[in-house]
């Protein structure tokens, strides 16, 4: 079992940057890949950001790419996206995801879910 914990959301102008973090329990955070997906009011959730086990594999929507970095500190087992140069569509719900066997990082087939953190950007 994984209890997934974001934190960090909050409210921004277009253009600012906010870091959300992830903190996982469990003994085993090293084995997981984690990821990163959102839901904007009225839409259906969508995929942000991924990042293997062993950090090797990182995948990111076009939507974000150039703009947000993923990474993660299995030390601390926690999980970052940092979000720069954000924009009024960037407003949504985050939500982090864990699995061990995911086969496809891109996917919302992942086993555990944190509650979400609230993102609002302000043109």
């Amino acid at each position: 079992q994984v209890q997934l914990a974001e934190s960090g959301g909050g409210l921004v102008q277009a253009g600012g940057s906010l870091r959300l973090s992830c903190a996982a329990s469990g003994r085993t955070f090293r084995n997981y890949a984690l990821g990163w997906f959102r839901q904007a009011p009225g839409k259906e959730r969508e995929f942000v950001a991924a990042i293997s086990w062993n950090a090797h594999i990182i995948f990111y929507a076009d939507s974000v790419k150039g703009r947000f970095t993923i990474s993660r500190d299995n030390a601390k087992n926690t999980v970052y996206l940092q979000m720069n140069s954000l924009k009024p569509q960037d407003t949504a719900v985050y939500y982090c995801a864990a699995d061990e066997v995911v086969a496809d990082l891109q996917s919302m087939a992942y086993d555990y879910w944190g509650q979400g953190t609230q993102v609002t950007v302000s043109s």
